[in-house]
């Protein structure tokens, strides 16, 4: 039977530090023919310089002190041992023929020490006691180590499930497998869409060096998931893991001269998972050598079966946005009305990163007393709001076609949110412009006002408000405003300015400016619009700019 029948009692690697050479060899020869490895040191400075300049990978696992050192304690050595990070969790034996009453024991095991053994030693008994110290170590390092890479598990798992979109998702994949294995680190995965598959290679979890490249990002190959698959997991849900030498990993996922991934030094572990049948797999791919023991292939199993569900969870996503945002676009407007001496550019963003819907609208009809403009916003993100924003918007259509002034409509609109839709509040900012467009009429129900622009650039908010829709307030009449020949007017949601924690004023100043400065082509200034102030916006975004009383052209007809 072998004397170290558990892991945890294998043999080690010992320093064994006395200045006695007697000592040293007799309890070096007891340690080797017990199958360890011995080094060995004269005093305290020599012990210590023989620990500072030992490898990672070399450090001994254990050190026997003697307590009368020539140069300073045993105590003394102990500390330093233990006060070093580094080495803080090596075993420390001590020994001694003279230190031996209570109080040098105590004073010992005070100072660091794990055992204290006095002198004469029998050689069953230091054996037994590096067995025991040794076994205590490794579990408690072992412990240790677990316990931080359950940390980083939970950490990786947390950051896939933040990701956002699937380039986002592939490098917290890649990245979270890195710092769990020690290892360098490829994940794969085909974005939400069905439309990319990423390859993100990362190097083993530590701070970038001054000058190092940030990690790659590449569009893999479309067949390399299916290439993976078969290697393990095939069509089959959960997860597995395979192993790929070095020339069939560069095969795989180093086509077309794309080296990113030739991160690993020999063989590869490839774990792959699925959640659903039909769906494409999430693959990870690891140094194989990381992989020692069963802790490693569950955790690494676990972080895979974390990123396939994240990733369903984001594709699921995807495509229930995909599916609100059709829903929300059947609310609008399809096509606006081409009205002579009036151009029109629209633009709807919806909030990227939201499942909801939102309640913003805008509107552009032909009535008998002119084009009536209109924009608005209900309150909240929710089919609710958006079931509601529909509503307004044909309740808007059928009181307008009838012939009803802007103060009437707001009257009738908010009579029946009032009635139909009590606690539901909506901006809305109706703009009736005059045949032949040299006047416009406003009426403003608590929306951003419009921003008008005169042909020489100057421009003026036209700041006529009254109180939002589902208050039941009286509404004043529209307030008439003369516009010179092809100006410009521009109606919007509050999502495209509004940005939490600053003044709403700030923003609606900025606009102006920028509107002041705009290119006049109506498309051209709905984009620097939505570049400059759409950016990175949680909030839906609405633009109707019209351009006004255009100046009528020799043919009869009206410029551009």
């Amino acid at each position: 039977m072998s004397p170290h029948p558990h892991a945890d009692s294998a043999v080690a690697t010992v320093m064994v530090l006395d200045d006695n050479d007697t000592n040293r060899y007799i309890v070096g020869s007891w340690l080797r023919r017990a199958g360890h490895t011995v080094v060995e040191a004269a005093d305290g400075a020599e012990g210590l310089a023989l620990l500072a300049n030992a490898p990672d990978a070399l450090l001994p696992e254990l050190a026997i002190v003697d307590v009368k050192l020539p140069d300073m304690s045993g105590f003394e050595v102990c500390e330093q041992i233990k006060a070093d990070p580094r080495t803080a969790h090596l075993p420390v034996i001590h020994v001694s023929a003279t230190a031996i009453e209570v109080s040098d024991r105590t004073q010992g095991l005070h100072r660091g020490a794990d055992a204290y053994l006095t002198e004469p030693i029998a050689p069953d008994e230091l054996l037994a006691t590096v067995t025991a110290a040794l076994r205590y170590a490794r579990a408690r390092r072992r412990a240790e180590r677990l316990a931080t890479r359950v940390a980083a598990l939970n950490s990786s798992t947390l950051a896939v499930y933040g990701a956002r979109d699937g380039e986002s998702f592939t490098h917290a994949a890649a990245a979270g497998a890195a710092a769990l294995m020690y290892s360098p680190a490829v994940a794969v995965a085909l974005s939400p869409d069905g439309q990319t598959v990423y390859v993100v290679p990362r190097q083993a979890d530590r701070p970038r060096g001054a000058g190092e490249p940030p990690v790659a990002l590449a569009h893999g190959d479309p067949r390399l998931l299916d290439f993976l698959s078969e290697k393990a997991l095939g069509d089959g849900t959960g997860t597995e893991i395979a192993f790929l030498s070095g020339a069939e990993w560069r095969e795989a996922a180093c086509r077309d001269g794309n080296n990113h991934s030739d991160v690993f030094p020999d063989r590869v572990a490839l774990v792959l998972a699925r959640t659903k049948r039909g769906r494409p797999p999430v693959a990870l791919a690891v140094d194989a050598a990381t992989l020692v023991g069963a802790d490693d292939r569950e955790l690494l199993s676990q972080l895979a079966q974390a990123c396939a569900l994240a990733l369903e969870a984001l594709r699921s996503h995807s495509e229930e946005h995909a599916l609100v945002l059709a829903l929300q676009r059947t609310f609008l407007p399809d096509r606006l009305p081409d009205v002579p001496g009036v151009d029109m550019a629209v633009r709807y963003e919806p909030a990227a990163d939201l499942a909801e819907i939102g309640g913003d609208f805008y509107e552009a009809i032909e009535t008998p007393a002119g084009l009536l403009l209109a924009i608005g916003d209900v309150a909240g993100h929710s089919l609710k709001a958006a079931m509601i924003m529909g509503e307004v918007r044909h309740a808007l259509r059928a009181y307008a076609i009838e012939g009803h002034d802007p103060q009437t409509l707001l009257t009738r609109l908010d009579a029946l949110l009032v009635r139909l839709r009590p606690a539901i509040t909506v901006t809305v900012c109706l703009v009736l412009v005059e045949p032949g467009g040299r006047r416009v009429h406003i009426a403003n129900a608590g929306h951003i006002p419009p921003l008008l622009r005169h042909p020489d650039g100057s421009t003026r908010y036209l700041t006529e408000h009254g109180p939002l829709l589902g208050l039941s307030l009286p509404h004043a009449p529209a307030v008439p405003h003369e516009v010179p020949a092809g100006s410009t007017l521009l109606l919007l949601t509050d999502g495209l300015i509004e940005v939490p924690g600053e003044d709403l004023d700030d923003s609606m100043a900025a606009l102006n400016r920028t509107l002041a400065v705009s290119s006049p082509e109506l498309e051209e200034l709905c984009d620097t619009l939505l570049d400059t102030f759409g950016k990175g916006k949680t909030d839906d975004i609405a633009i109707l700019a019209a351009r006004i009383g255009a100046p009528q052209t020799a043919d009869g007809g009206y410029g551009s």
